[in-house]
């Protein structure tokens, strides 16, 4: 009989209650509400006007300009991919092969306070999206307009689901640290 090594994880944070059903839903959609206009810019460095007319449409011919494209995109889904933390294990304990900080307890503040400053920071930033088509658009064809404008809506969620996520995490956190006060 083999002896063999097993790595268990690191034991469950059990004072924490598990996220609401609604909150890992909403966690989880903010990956997909991000996800149409990051694909739509994606489109426009591969080099179709994506609803542009021949005019409006700026190709991203330097290195420079797709890769900010690119790294936009990108960036928006990672940014959006975080929300999920909020009600995943990784949120509550750093993964073991993060360099330094690997296999710690994530204080709940260090989540809390940057995600409820990155919902604010995105309602404000999206806000004006519903009114997308009272704003004239001429570089662009009238099907563009529509399409852009409707790939464009959901991000006007973004920062209201990431708002509702960081609350319950919040409460979560706080519910168990009151607990464990009064043992």
């Amino acid at each position: 009989m083999s002896h063999m090594s097993v790595h268990s994880p690191l034991p469950p944070v059990t004072s924490v209650a598990a996220p609401p059903r609604w909150a890992v839903r909403a966690a989880h959609l903010t990956t997909l509400i991000v996800l149409p206009s990051g694909l739509w810019r994606i489109v426009m460095v591969l080099g179709y006007p994506a609803g542009y007319t021949e005019d409006g449409f700026v190709s991203f011919d330097t290195p420079w300009a797709k890769a900010w494209m690119l790294t936009l995109s990108v960036l928006s889904e990672l940014v959006a991919f975080l929300t999920t933390g909020l009600v995943r294990p990784w949120g509550e304990v750093v993964p073991r092969w993060i360099p330094l900080i690997g296999g710690r307890r994530v204080r709940p503040m260090a989540a809390v306070v940057p995600a409820a400053l990155g919902a604010v920071a995105l309602t404000m930033i999206w806000a004006n999206v519903p009114w997308w088509w009272t704003y004239p658009h001429e570089d662009m064809t009238p099907t563009g307009n529509l399409v852009v404008g409707i790939l464009y809506q959901p991000l006007v969620l973004w920062g209201p689901l990431t708002a509702a996520v960081t609350i319950s995490y919040h409460r979560r956190h706080r519910t168990a640290q009151r607990r464990g006060s009064t043992d």
